[in-house]
């Protein structure tokens, strides 16, 4: 169906290829693909690491999924701990584990 979620412009010169950006557009939300993901680890010896995101705003809300067994070990002391304009915290405890992987999803 679609090859992943493009931006599309508000106008277009060619009426039916705006249409067809817009439906692929929808078809692309419809099927998952909301452009809102990313990955980040967690910083060692550390309690808390800063993720620049452009897409994150003040009332955003960061979902995380743990990727590797010793992230999956971090989640129950693992949150979110602010959310900004273009940046979010994820507070957690401090260790020397370089492979604390999460995925996050961006909603808002």
């Amino acid at each position: 169906m679609s090859q992943g979620f493009l931006p599309v412009p508000v106008t277009w010169a060619d009426d039916e290829e705006h249409r067809r950006l817009i439906a692929n557009a929808v078809n692309s939300l419809r099927d998952g693909k909301i452009n809102a993901t990313g990955t980040v680890t967690l910083a060692t010896s550390a309690t808390s690491t800063v993720v620049t995101e452009t897409r994150c705003g003040g009332d955003s809300i960061i979902l995380l999924m743990p990727t590797t067994l010793n992230a999956a070990g971090a989640l129950s002391t693992t949150f979110v701990s602010t959310v900004g304009k273009q940046t979010f915290t994820i507070t957690h405890v401090s260790n020397s584990q370089n492979d604390r992987i999460f995925r996050y999803t961006i909603f808002g």
